[in-house]
């Protein structure tokens, strides 16, 4: 493909003249190189969650080592979104896409060949690290390059591989590890950024922003300690316990660095890292609650799901992350035409019909989920979820990206990936402990009868139940059939849970939505004008 024809001289998509803007088949080029990058990025996510037996065995380390290593990634990945955005808006977002792609690589490839779990840790670590570089940058390179007309049909397209690659990734990895080994899954990301890095340094353009202040250094450290501590929170409180001191102590650092944040934040004004001031806009509330709770419900049915795929109807990993691709399929699609539906009914609109239909789908399957209907009792229900997904993602995010100004893309981005990876440990978290509870309730009166020590072990989850059942002689039927209709009705306590949570998000939508995507309406409080320079874009 050619890329290097003449760009057009019009002005850039922040309306600044005299900056060339690619031509169409370049910025196509570009769409499909940053979604590329993106793709590695969100597989790695969840990619090692069908290996951990393999790990364990390989590594010969306990189920809290493993969950490190799948959690580390996520980890670093959200902690250094923020500032790593920011420096990239400085720095130019080509460097730093290449920087990412090279680190994110090499780290990928270390994971691969890591002898010991000590080494494997420290290379998903840095992979998280590289991770962190690219996500905010490839959707910043779309807001920078793509004119206000095509831009939203371009972060629709990102979206879509954003909300539904995660999905993908985990079937190509149960596949690897299903004829290879768990080490090939890293095949997969290194392949992908090898791709990504020919295709940017041919077809990516280099923007910057040209600032006039010092970088937010006490921002961009409150913020990566906050996001360490209630992510840190989120993802070890199911397993250490909400009381205990270490999550105790996770929970004050985080909150009092957020506070921190947010107070210093206030005082930079214009020169913050971010101005939360922006928050006071209903675009920004508006797409970033959108976001949380989405993806917060997402993550959190995804949790459901597999052990209802897999330890309920018994179907393999490589199966049950299959069953998950209509979902995604159709997620990806309402993506990309849901900027077509924001500009003929406005983003607010668009925004509600999709959490209606998400929210919808949530309630079908919580009210016809069942052991007997198997996965057709549970098909209508995501099928209608992913659609409501796609369709209120896109305007979500392009709302994010609106309310910043051309110069802080990267923040914006970041803030967007922050979204996303808050509200995914917030459902995983609280969805989840309500599925543990919802179980541990409904299993007692279902075990009269089984002795003491299998039933306590039945007690602990439907995989635990599953695995005792065949050690307690004549009760096994009992403890099988016990330990998934139980599941069945923590799935449904959870189910409700977040129906409740899209019900409240689409009344606040309908009051609070952002009714333009790229401009504050007469009643919302106008920004003060900005007084660093324009965008910059080389070729």
């Amino acid at each position: 493909m050619n890329t290097n024809q003449p760009d057009q001289a019009t002005a850039d998509p922040s309306g600044a003249p005299g900056v060339s803007v690619p031509d169409a088949r370049r910025r196509r080029t570009i769409l499909i190189t940053v979604c590329i990058a993106l793709m590695a990025v969100i597989a790695s996510v969840s990619g090692l969650n069908v290996a951990q037996p393999d790990l364990a065995v390989a590594f010969g380390a306990s189920q809290r080592t493993i969950l490190w290593i799948i959690n580390i990634y996520t980890l670093g990945l959200a902690a250094l979104l923020l500032p790593l955005g920011a420096i990239g808006d400085r720095l130019g977002r080509k460097p730093m896409l290449l920087a990412g792609l090279t680190v994110f690589g090499v780290a990928s490839a270390a994971a691969g060949l890591a002898p010991s779990a000590e080494v494997m840790l420290a290379a998903r670590l840095f992979s998280g690290v590289g991770a962190a570089m690219i996500m905010p940058i490839t959707l910043a390179v779309i807001t920078s390059t793509f004119p206000a007309e095509e831009r939203g049909r371009a972060i629709g397209v990102w979206t879509g591989v954003a909300g539904g690659g995660g999905v993908l990734g985990m079937f190509l990895s149960a596949a690897l590890v299903d004829v290879a080994s768990w080490r090939w899954l890293f095949v997969l990301p290194v392949a992908l950024v090898v791709v990504a890095l020919v295709m940017a340094l041919r077809s990516v353009p280099d923007s910057r922003a040209a600032s006039g202040h010092p970088f937010d250094n006490v921002g961009a450290l409150t913020s990566v300690v906050a996001v360490v501590g209630l992510i840190f929170v989120l993802q070890e409180g199911p397993e250490r316990g909400w009381t205990t001191p270490v999550t105790l102590l996770g929970l004050v650092v985080g909150v009092v660095a957020a506070i921190g944040f947010v107070v210093w934040e206030l005082r930079r004004g214009e020169t913050a890292l971010l101005d939360v001031r922006l928050f006071g806009r209903r675009t920004l509330a508006g797409g970033s609650i959108t976001l949380l709770v989405v993806f917060g419900v997402q993550a959190g049915i995804f949790v459901v799901l597999f052990p209802f795929l897999q330890a309920v109807l018994g179907l393999s990993g490589l199966v049950s992350t299959l069953a998950l691709m209509p979902m995604a399929v159709l997620m990806m699609a309402a993506s990309g035409l849901a900027p077509r539906l924001a500009a003929r009914v406005g983003p607010r609109a668009t925004m509600a019909t999709g959490i209606f239909l998400a929210g919808a789908g949530s309630a079908l399957m919580a009210a016809l989920v069942s052991v007997d209907g198997g996965y057709l009792s549970v098909l209508p229900g995501m099928l209608l979820m992913g659609i409501g997904m796609g369709v209120s993602m896109t305007p979500s995010t392009e709302a994010i990206t609106s309310a910043l100004p051309q110069e802080s893309q990267g923040v914006a981005s970041a803030l967007n990936d922050v979204t996303r990876e808050f509200g995914t440990a917030l459902g995983v978290a609280l969805l989840g402990a309500l599925l543990s509870s919802g179980y541990r309730d409904a299993i007692d009166s279902r075990l009269a009868g089984v002795p003491q020590g299998p039933a306590d072990t039945a007690r602990e989850g439907v995989a635990n139940a599953l695995d005792v059942a065949n050690r307690t002689g004549p009760h096994a039927q009992t403890v099988i059939q016990a330990a998934r209709e139980s599941f069945v009705d923590g799935w449904q306590q959870a189910m409700w849970a977040g129906v409740a949570v899209m019900a409240a998000l689409f009344l606040y939508v309908l009051a609070r939505g952002p009714q333009s995507p790229t401009h504050t309406t007469a009643n919302e409080p106008k920004p003060e004008p900005e007084p660093e320079p324009a965008d910059t874009t080389t070729r």
